[in-house]
């Protein structure tokens, strides 16, 4: 009786295993793992060549192989000693510091204010900020020209940074993920004698942290590596931030891509170190909010 038990048991064991252990891999997850793999390839190429060419003598610009024949850091030492480097990098990095800071701020509070509070026309003025979000950037550059020029902030911080002190994509993404905040903490807040500023900065932001932190990186690496608004609104060279200081680097006659690459790979370092140490947030962020609402 104890065999037959015995094999009894076994019989159930294996009847409750599940099947797919040992199922050959099906032919669209081969499909779908190479389209990835190929696009992950044509995605990180430009990089690689970046910095292959970041390497390479002047002679060798042309040449496409990946490694170079005889690699230098010739061009690092050039850069680097270049006092004009550290001086686009500490502007790039103030533009795009303050301009996040701001970004955050306002986008939060219009996001809060239409999503939690109730007036008339409120959705007019949410599908109005949305639909900025259409018109492309190329279009509403003259109209930036023009006030920054009446308004005197030409080659200066704040002609570079007022473009971007508030986005219609912040205040989407705010308004998305304000509205999974419970109204009870709200409510429970006022009780407790919180005015509507306190309690948006100590109740409703801390539970939107994800939301905050994709929007602070979206708008860093933005404003870091933006290029032709700068060009435009600053003929000052000590204003130039990193994207419009590496096209010093060219002449009619001569453009000395190895520089340009050099510098750009330099540029790079703080947008990949920002990424992926909360590469978690952008993702759980964006995810989000598209569940909400």
């Amino acid at each position: 009786m104890s065999d037959i038990g015995i094999k009894a048991s076994a019989t159930s064991l294996n009847a409750a295993k599940p099947y797919n252990y040992n199922k050959r891999m099906e032919p669209a997850r081969v499909i779908r793992w190479t389209i990835l793999f190929l696009g992950g390839v044509v995605m990180v190429m430009p990089i690689v060549f970046m910095l292959s060419t970041s390497f390479k003598w002047p002679h060798e610009i042309y040449n496409l192989m990946i490694i170079p024949d005889d690699p230098t850091i010739e061009n690092y030492t050039y850069v680097l000693e270049d006092g004009r480097f550290y001086k686009w990098f500490i502007n790039s990095l103030i533009v795009a510091t303050i301009t996040t800071i701001s970004a955050v701020i306002f986008d939060s509070l219009v996001g809060y204010t239409l999503c939690k509070f109730r007036f008339r026309g409120r959705m007019i003025v949410f599908v109005a900020i949305l639909s900025t979000l259409m018109i492309p950037t190329e279009m509403l550059v003259i109209p930036w020209y023009l006030m920054a020029r009446d308004f005197g902030w030409l080659n200066s911080y704040w002609g570079i940074m007022f473009p971007g002190v508030i986005t219609a994509f912040g205040v989407f993404l705010m308004k998305q993920f304000f509205e999974s905040v419970p109204d009870d903490f709200l409510e429970a807040a006022r009780i407790d004698g919180l005015n509507e500023f306190q309690i948006w900065w100590t109740v409703a932001m801390p539970l939107v942290m994800p939301a905050i932190s994709a929007l602070a990186i979206f708008v860093f690496l933005g404003n870091w590596t933006a290029f032709i608004w700068p060009l435009i609104v600053t003929n000052d060279p000590a204003l130039y931030t990193i994207p419009v200081g590496l096209t010093t680097f060219s002449v009619e006659q001569n453009v000395e891509w190895e520089l340009i690459m050099t510098g750009a790979a330099l540029a790079t370092i703080p947008t990949l170190i920002v990424f992926l140490v909360f590469q978690r947030y952008i993702i759980r962020g964006v995810v989000m909010t598209g569940l909400k609402g």
